[in-house]
């Protein structure tokens, strides 16, 4: 197609700019066109989307003057940063303040910045219900994006606020999957009581942007929730027992014996399960899978992102 709309897509080796980045390259009468923005032009993953059909360019989060050159000429960016690099909520608030304003400079038609919410809004830091960490913050990986909201507004960045859910990547990837216990059984482990925990594939992320992108200014201004399903800990047990043919057993533990348990973050997930259990309502009600199907028709059900991804997830102890 002549002439279509650039994309910017951040963060285009990863899960979510990814998976936005390969939904653009798979439609290629859509009118868009994705320029995949990543530090390492010469990483395989980049070296992937080139071959792909991605214009590739190289950008530093930390330098806004990068961000500005590899924004020229672009309608759209997809801006998302990733805390779990750093673990300090006040880089990725300067992250958020150089993309906005990159984006300012730029001139774009549409922006998306993937946010969530400032928990302190309904936990304020003196609630003792709830740790503050690092002096400021109960989720300090939500509190930095939510906080940082109000930047691309101030800016006058034309920009629709995607709240995304939990990764069910992280039952891969960040050790969330069941555990094999000395006596054989598998135990998945979560926070939640009987609460519904929204989720979806990362992948379906990107793909639900593209589909606001493709709406055109329909968003823009609107803060926009999606999961592709809300599920409580019992239930998804029981699609991992059905995938694995073997009982996984639920086994709800409390937010404090989570934040104990000493790997890197779990302070700040434990914080962030408790904010998703005792707000149940308000996390659910904000992210709605029929907005996310309408947005993305392919979207993907728990039992269907276990069938492709089950062999992926580890069992070990």
């Amino acid at each position: 197609m002549s002439n279509p709309k650039i994309i910017a897509v951040f963060g285009a080796t990863g899960a979510q700019g990814g998976g936005l980045a390969r939904a653009i390259l798979d439609d290629p009468d859509g009118g868009f066109a994705v320029r995949a923005i990543t530090r390492d032009v010469d990483s395989e993953k980049a070296k992937v989307l080139a071959e792909s059909g991605a214009e590739v360019v190289a950008a530093d989060l930390d330098d806004e003057t990068s961000l500005r050159r590899a924004l020229d000429g672009a309608y759209g960016a997809y801006f998302v940063t990733f805390f779990w690099a750093h673990f300090s909520p006040e880089k990725e608030m300067a992250e958020a303040w150089n993309m906005a304003a990159a984006g300012q400079g730029a001139g774009l038609h549409h922006a998306i910045w993937s946010t969530l919410e400032d928990t302190r809004l309904w936990m304020p830091l003196d609630d003792a219900r709830m740790p503050t960490l690092m002096e400021h913050y109960k989720v300090p990986h939500f509190d930095a994006k939510g906080e940082s909201n109000h930047l691309f507004t101030e800016m006058g960045v034309p920009t629709t606020f995607l709240l995304t859910s939990f990764y069910w990547d992280n039952l891969i990837h960040f050790g969330m999957g069941p555990r094999r216990k000395s006596d054989g059984r598998l135990v998945f482990t979560l926070p939640m009581d009987d609460k519904k925990l929204p989720g979806i594939a990362a992948e379906d992320i990107g793909r639900c942007a593209y589909g606001i992108f493709k709406q055109g200014e329909r968003y823009i201004g609107q803060t926009v929730g999606i999961a592709g399903e809300h599920l409580t800990g019992e239930q998804m047990a029981a699609a991992l027992s059905d995938a694995f043919g073997e009982e996984v057993h639920y086994r709800s533990i409390r937010p404090e014996v989570y934040r104990s348990l000493g790997f890197p973050g779990a302070d700040d997930l434990g914080n962030m399960f408790q904010f998703k259990r005792d707000f149940e309502a308000d996390f659910c009600g904000a992210r709605d899978p029929t907005v996310a199907r309408a947005l993305n028709p392919a979207l993907k059900s728990f039992r269907k992102w276990l069938e492709i991804n089950k062999d992926r997830i580890p069992r070990g102890g």
